[in-house]
C-alpha cells in the first residue's frame, strides 16, 4: 500500500486535543439553536467562514465564543461523541484529550455538568468505537493562578475522573513559572502534568515547563530547536513532544508544511507525535495530519512506524498497554 494508506491503517493516539476545538460547525449551530442561545452567525455555513483566521488570538476569541453554546450535559455529550465518532475512522485507538471547565464555569455552567457529560462520551466511545481514552483538565493562563486554584478546588470531587492537569491559551505573556505552585499540588495530587509550551512561546518556555513544573510531556515544542542544550536536554529525557502540524499551518508557526520542523526532531532523536489540536477550527483530524506531513515532508514508512509508537509510548496508558499497541505496530511493519 502507498504510505499515505499505510498511516491511516496504523493505529494511533492522540495526545493532544482540545474538546472545545472540535467543535464543528453544524454541530454548533445545532446546538446554539437548541438552547436558544444568540450566536452572531445565520447558519453553519456563517460560522464555518468565521473559522478563517491567521493568529491565536483570533482563533481563541472565535474559540470561546463558540463555547458559549455549551450549557448542559448533553451538550459536553454531543461534543465529546462526535470527536470520538470522526477519529475512530482515523484508526486512533486512544485518546487523552483536553477540556478547559473555566471555559464554562466562569458563564455558570457547574463543573459537574462539564465532566458527567465528557465522562458519559468517553464511556460510550469505548464501547461503541473501542477508544480507549483519559482526560486532561487544562488551566487557562491568560487567567490568574488564584483563578486555576480555584478551579483545582472545583476538581477535587473528581480527580479519579481525570489523569492529569495541562496548561493551554494564549502563551505569550504567560510563561509556565506563572502556575508553579497549582502544578505542585496538583503533581502532590498525584496527577500526571503538561503543559504547553514553545509554540509561540521561547525555548525559555519549555526549560520552565521541564524545571519548574515538571511536566511529564511538552505540548507542542516546535521551538526547542533554537536551542540545542534543550534538544540535548529532551533527547536525554525522552520527553514526548505533541506537535500538530495542520495547526501549526494554520496560526503561521511554520508558512509551509514543507518547513514544519517534525522531521528534523525525528532526525535529531527526539520523541514527536502527530495531532490534531483544534481541528474543526485548523482543518484536519489526526488523519488528515498525518496524511498532510507524510507528502510535505516525505516521510519514510519507518518514520511513520516511529510517529504511531511514539504516541503511545508517550501516553498514560499502562506499560502493558503499551507494549500490546507497540507489539501491534511492531506486526504492521512486517
Amino acid at each position: 500500500m502507498d504510505l499515505k494508506t499505510f498511516a491511516q491503517a496504523l493505529p494511533k493516539a492522540e495526545l493532544h486535543l482540545h474538546l472545545e476545538g472540535s467543535f464543528e460547525p453544524e454541530l454548533m449551530f445545532a446546538i446554539a439553536k437548541r438552547n436558544k442561545v444568540e450566536i452572531p452567525y445565520a447558519s453553519a455555513e456563517d460560522v464555518r467562514a468565521a473559522y478563517r483566521f491567521s493568529n491565536l488570538q483570533d482563533f481563541l476569541d472565535i474559540y470561546y465564543a463558540g463555547a458559549s453554546v455549551l450549557l448542559a450535559e448533553q451538550d459536553f455529550y454531543d461534543l465529546t461523541y462526535a470527536y470520538l465518532k470522526r477519529i475512530a475512522a482515523d484508526n486512533v485507538r486512544h485518546v487523552e484529550v483536553f477540556f478547559d471547565p473555566q471555559t464554562h464555569t466562569e458563564r455558570g455552567v457547574a463543573f459537574s455538568t462539564v465532566m458527567i457529560g465528557i465522562t458519559k462520551a468517553l464511556s460510550d466511545g469505548q464501547k461503541d468505537f473501542g477508544i480507549s481514552s483519559k482526560l486532561i483538565l487544562s488551566f487557562l493562563r491568560h487567567l490568574s493562578e488564584e483563578d486555576a486554584f480555584k478551579t483545582f478546588e472545583q476538581a477535587e470531587p473528581y480527580l479519579d475522573w481525570f489523569v492529569g492537569v495541562g496548561l493551554d491559551s494564549s502563551e505569550k505573556g504567560h510563561p509556565p513559572s506563572k502556575f508553579a505552585r497549582v502544578f505542585a499540588a496538583a503533581r502532590e495530587a498525584g496527577l500526571k502534568l503538561v503543559a504547553h509550551a514553545g509554540e509561540e512561546g521561547p525555548p525559555a518556555y519549555v526549560w520552565e515547563a521541564l524545571d519548574i513544573l515538571k511536566v511529564d510531556r511538552i505540548d507542542h515544542g516546535n521551538r526547542s530547536l533554537e536551542d540545542p542544550k534543550l534538544v540535548e536536554r529532551l533527547v536525554k529525557d525522552g520527553m514526548t513532544l505533541t506537535v500538530c502540524p495542520l495547526s501549526n499551518l494554520k496560526l503561521c508557526v511554520v508558512n509551509d508544511l514543507k518547513q514544519h520542523p517534525l522531521k528534523k526532531m525525528l532526525d535529531l532523536g527526539l520523541k514527536p507525535t502527530i495531532n490534531s489540536d483544534d481541528p474543526a477550527f485548523f482543518g484536519g483530524y489526526v488523519g488528515e495530519n498525518f496524511a498532510a506531513v507524510t507528502e510535505a515532508l516525505n516521510l519514510s514508512k519507518a518514520e511513520l512506524i516511529t510517529l504511531a509508537k511514539n504516541s503511545f509510548s508517550g501516553s498514560f496508558l499502562s506499560e502493558a498497554e503499551k507494549q500490546s499497541w507497540l507489539s501491534r505496530i511492531d506486526d504492521m511493519a512486517v
